[in-house]
């Protein structure tokens, strides 16, 4: 009476793994590519941060009667107000908002850019902010995330 052992040798369960292996280097980096999407979601993340900040301090200046070019103290810092939004400067919207140095870069201008570290196509991975004129309000400008 023989026994019969029922399943898979060695080899065939390495090579098994080999094939998976290869699979998933070559095919899923190209299904899997989200350091673009992230930084697509951190760039639209930081513009809603900027156009909040923008409003609030607006709300501050005229809840507190202030001049349109008075300076808006938030957080302790004071942010330079021009026609009752923050300016286009590192002492207004730069101040107005804290951005993550490792993230983020800023350029002042005007008008005043935001930009994501590390994209591929950086001009592309950026908004900018103009000041307010007495007008119109600020224009945060909408990115082009081609290659972001």
């Amino acid at each position: 009476m023989t026994k019969q052992i029922r399943g898979f040798t060695l080899i065939e369960l390495i090579v098994v793994i080999l094939i998976l292996g290869i699979l998933a280097a070559v095919a899923a980096p190209r299904f899997v590519n989200l350091t673009g999407q992230a930084r697509i979601a951190a760039l639209n993340g930081l513009r809603a941060a900027v156009s909040s900040a923008a409003t609030l301090t607006n709300a501050l200046q005229v809840a507190q009667s202030l001049a349109p070019t008075d300076p808006v103290t938030v957080e302790g810092v004071a942010v330079v107000m021009v026609n009752r939004y923050p300016a286009a400067t590192q002492a207004g919207i730069g101040t107005a908002i804290t951005v993550d140095a490792g993230t983020y870069q800023t350029a002042a201008g005007p008008p005043f850019v935001f930009q994501v570290r590390g994209a591929t196509a950086p001009a592309n991975c950026q908004f900018t902010y103009t000041a307010a004129t007495a007008t119109v309000p600020p224009a945060i400008s909408v990115p082009d995330t081609t290659n972001c």
